[in-house]
């Protein structure tokens, strides 16, 4: 859990096949492109939420990945990269997204951890519900 808040925002479930439902660029930079539509609600940002990710470099490296542990992240949607926090409410209980977060809107110039300074990061998120 302490790894997660202090590495990932949020994040993601690998998605595949799926139609496209639309994407925005929001001002900070951040795209999110939707995958699926959620039929559920969307989160603000003081819930938690309950998500699978899969997080990337822009060269496909994988530096973290709820999917590849086969259990999906809890966590308080304030209390991650502002990427997330800003995509994830954008989101719809159901939804996946693609969230392509530059590094002004997730580890900045100091990186941290596996992530390197001015990295720009790649998520596949799936949303699971919210708490």
């Amino acid at each position: 859990m302490h790894r997660l808040l202090l590495l990932v925002p949020i994040a993601a479930l690998a998605c595949g096949g799926s139609d496209i439902v639309g994407e925005t660029a929001p001002s900070s930079g951040i795209t999110v492109t939707h995958i699926e539509q959620g039929s559920g609600p969307s989160p603000t940002a003081t819930d938690v939420v309950v998500v699978h990710y899969h997080g990337t470099f822009p060269n496909g490296e994988v530096f973290d990945s709820s999917v590849d542990r086969g259990e999906p992240a809890r966590f308080p949607l304030n209390r991650v990269i502002p990427c997330w926090t800003e995509a994830v409410q954008q989101m719809n209980v159901g939804g996946k997204a693609e969230l392509v977060c530059p590094p002004e809107s997730a580890y900045g110039a100091q990186g941290g951890g596996p992530i390197p300074p001015n990295a720009t990061l790649h998520f596949d998120v799936e949303l699971l519900d919210i708490q």
